[in-house]
């Protein structure tokens, strides 16, 4: 089907994406220093603006691509993202100052977005009553790429040249910018006369309040995620492990987490299917609400390492849902601007985190990071059951004519 082929794809082409982002974390810092910063402090200080930079760049436009997918079509969306990140990726091995890489590291934040892209087009096109699961699987192969990327960030170094990495990258995305080209596939558009036809009908009145929760939710999720994860390895370290297990652990950790999100997500989103997404909503947030108040006591990393993997699957269906909940709350044709400001949020969220996150623990302590996370995701849950509470249109359950 139609539908599966284009998930399928997506799917594929979300996980290179990923990958070609997340491969160079392990060595960026090495490759500025390449570039020419000088000192620890100078190459920490450019290491976190080329970082940040992608992510300030996509926030700002992933409205706008949303919108365009919605005007013109997602696969000519997913065709210009894809072979942004093909130039993108290239350029970057080529870059001769730490300038020029943060400059590059902008456009690949302007011109990408496939993954956002991804979502756009499967929360479109896939039948409503199996939107929750589609966008878990979507989900589970954008995680994937975000745990195999840092893997062989850490291991490619030391077998080829970092320049040799970028331009590789760029070559394995764009088999992706081939795959999308040729079998993604979208509906046929409608002719004048359906569309005069279609708008000539009551037109269905998006419930805006839903639609702007699920945007905070999606930033509070990010901002949590990422306000824990910078100060993983400090953590371990103040448990009083040894210095040559520090990074290994840390490394676990992390993976865990991944690992946890990327076995829950499909499954979370087939049940939201059938339950209704806002609830599975309320019930992760809670869980991993709760799930950080024993992340702030543990006296042990194994036990920091299993209660993230369990904050993984809790948190694995989340941003599924949130997307699922969006798309039954708006019409068609806003599906693509909406979900573009849901990516935005999440953006916001990843540059918010860490700065936040760094403030507090290195003003308050460490484990004050858990227990003020703790809070604000059970505040959130609070919030969104409160929202489930308030009538059956709230918890999505029946869905909206996208006629």
């Amino acid at each position: 089907m139609q539908w599966q082929r284009n998930l399928a794809i997506c799917f594929f082409g979300s996980f290179v994406n990923i990958v070609a982002m997340t491969v160079l974390l392990p060595f960026l810092p090495v490759y500025v220093e390449h570039l020419g910063a000088v000192g620890d402090a100078d190459i920490a200080r450019w290491s976190g603006i080329a970082y940040a930079a992608t992510f300030f760049s996509a926030a700002l436009v992933a409205p706008l691509w949303g919108h365009l997918a919605d005007r013109y079509g997602s696969r000519q969306n997913l065709i210009r993202a894809s072979f942004g990140m093909v130039v993108s990726m290239a350029l970057i091995g080529m870059a001769q100052t730490v300038e020029q890489l943060v400059v590059l590291r902008l456009l690949v934040g302007l011109a990408g977005g496939y993954t956002s892209g991804s979502y756009v087009l499967v929360a479109a096109q896939t039948p409503k009553e199996r939107s929750g699961w589609a966008l878990g699987m979507l989900s589970s192969g954008i995680m994937a790429g975000g745990l195999v990327g840092p893997l062989l960030g850490g291991i490619l170094p030391t077998v080829m040249d970092i320049r040799t990495i970028f331009l590789g990258a760029s070559g394995l995305i764009f088999f992706n910018f081939l795959a999308t080209c040729l079998f993604i596939t979208s509906p046929p558009r409608q002719g004048r006369a359906d569309k005069a036809r279609a708008d000539s009908g009551p037109a269905p009145r998006p419930d805006m309040s839903v639609v702007f929760t699920m945007l905070f939710v999606a930033m509070i999720l990010m901002m949590a995620n990422m306000s824990i994860e910078p100060i993983v390895t400090l953590y371990i370290r103040s448990l009083d492990v040894g210095a040559q297990s520090v990074t290994w652990l840390a490394g676990l950790c992390m993976a865990a987490s991944a690992l946890g999100s990327i076995i829950s997500a499909p499954r979370l989103g087939k049940l939201a299917d059938r339950v209704g997404a806002l609830k599975v909503v309320v019930v992760c947030l809670g869980i991993a609400g709760l799930l950080l108040i024993p992340q702030a006591l543990v006296t042990q990393a194994w036990q920091l390492i299993v209660l993230r993997l369990a904050m993984g699957l809790a948190l694995g269906g989340l941003i599924p849902c949130v997307s699922a909940v969006i798309r039954q709350n708006v019409g068609a044709n806003r599906v693509g601007k909406m979900l573009g400001y849901s990516t935005s949020a999440q953006y916001l969220g990843q540059v918010a985190g860490p700065v936040l996150g760094g403030f507090a623990a290195g003003s308050l302590g460490l484990r004050f990071v858990f227990g003020v996370t703790s809070v604000v995701l059970l505040a959130t849950a609070g919030w969104c059951l409160l929202l489930l509470l308030r009538g059956p249109a709230a918890a999505n359950n029946a869905s909206l004519d996208d006629g």
